[in-house]
């Protein structure tokens, strides 16, 4: 008690210093610095320009980004970062409501064939680009590639996806899931998103 009252003590003559303000200050900023500390390294891990976000029936969600591009293997089949501006995903997962019996809410749906046509508003050139499956410590599975843009990262595009259910030999259908959907996943679709600005994204790297 004795040691608490001498504490107590001490604090108001802390308190009453004209420097009490000063202390105080000191320690938020310190708090502050901290904070930015962590949060600098965690935002520009996760640093993606959203392009869109849709729902298909039964419950599947696409989720289209623009990510900093990043080395991906192998080699042989993906550009490298010093050949590519931009990292383009397709995250493709069940939803977590009104999905079908016995799905795993966030599950990756695997098999699908995900193309992207990138075209520069300004000049017309285009590029295509087959999003292929990948995996990472920040999405976990999903459909990607390393592109280069058709243009200058400052220009304006429209990005388009086509998303394809697999292949009638790529996935095997039970007589339940017949019964209720029919003999496929999702009926092939597309999305296209018009004005996307890649710039921050292509100036940004990877540490």
């Amino acid at each position: 008690m004795k040691i608490l009252n001498t504490m107590k003590n001490e604090f108001e003559e802390i308190r009453k210093s004209k420097y009490f303000k000063y202390i105080v200050a000191f320690g938020i900023i310190k708090k502050v610095i901290l904070l930015v500390m962590i949060l600098v390294p965690l935002l520009s891990l996760s640093q993606e320009l959203v392009i869109g976000e849709e729902r298909v029936e039964p419950g599947i969600v696409l989720i289209f980004e623009g990510a900093i591009k990043d080395v991906i293997e192998p080699k042989s089949n993906n550009l490298s970062v010093e050949e590519t501006n931009v990292h383009i995903e397709a995250r493709v997962n069940w939803d977590s409501n009104n999905i079908p019996d016995g799905t795993p809410a966030g599950g990756f749906i695997p098999y699908l064939k995900i193309s992207s046509i990138v075209l520069n508003e300004k000049t017309g050139l285009k590029t295509f680009i087959d999003l292929t499956p990948h995996i990472n410590l920040i999405d976990n599975f999903h459909y990607a590639r390393n592109i280069s843009l058709p243009g200058e990262i400052d220009d304006l595009y429209t990005v388009e996806f086509k998303i394809n259910a697999p292949h009638q030999f790529d996935l095997a259908f039970h007589k339940d899931w017949m019964k209720k959907f029919g003999k496929g996943l999702f009926k092939n679709t597309s999305f296209k998103y018009e004005n996307v600005d890649f710039e921050e994204i292509a100036k940004a790297n990877r540490d």
